[in-house]
């Protein structure tokens, strides 16, 4: 099993989720849960073509926090 950091960000009209880990993988949805989905589905693509390509599932190496100010 394999854990990647999501972003998913309000925009207009819908949300958008990435993966710092994993440049150009990216989904969309209507919703916060959509765009979640979406994205766990596109990152299983991604790491089964990795796969079959025989190239290196990458590290994850970021994180995120919120900071009070």
């Amino acid at each position: 099993m394999h854990r990647f950091l999501v972003v998913i960000e309000k925009a207009d009209g819908n949300y958008s989720a990435y993966s710092p880990d994993l440049p150009g993988c990216v989904a969309t949805g209507d919703t916060k849960e959509e765009a979640g989905k979406n994205m766990h589905d596109a990152i299983s693509m991604h790491i089964q073509g990795l796969k079959e390509d025989n190239l290196p599932i990458p590290e994850t190496y970021s994180f995120a926090e919120y900071i009070a100010v």
